[in-house]
């Protein structure tokens, strides 16, 4: 009789924080926009895809409107979250929308602290 060893999978749990956070942008003329101006920042890296475009950041960064109205030559106030929204299909990490920017979080008590959000259940 032959014993059959399984080979160990590629695919492994790890619950380790990884610092990291992003989304996934439709490979659009927006989704370009969006990703043109990401890709100035240093701890962000932009990844594009036939069919999507994929952005991953280290702990925190902002996507400032304003940025993406200068990029597309258009007027302030052009661009904005529900423009974001559209052309963004999913995220990782918290994701805090203002008036003039969405402020990507990789940890969850940042981005806690940052919108002055108490963590501590109520008893």
């Amino acid at each position: 009789m032959t014993a059959f060893k399984t080979s160990e999978s590629p695919f492994k749990a790890d619950n380790t924080a990884s610092n990291m956070c992003g989304f996934t942008l439709m490979n659009s003329q927006v989704g370009v926009l969006i990703a043109n101006v990401l890709r100035r920042l240093d701890n962000v890296k932009v990844q594009d895809l036939p069919s999507m475009i994929r952005v991953d950041g280290q702990g925190k960064f902002e996507l400032i409107y304003a940025d993406v109205d200068e990029e597309a030559g258009e007027e302030e106030g052009w661009f904005n979250a529900a423009e974001f929204e559209e052309a963004m299909s999913t995220h990782y990490g918290r994701m805090v929308h203002l008036d003039d920017k969405t402020i990507m979080f990789a940890n969850p008590e940042d981005a806690a602290e940052y919108i002055d959000f108490d963590l501590k259940p109520i008893q």
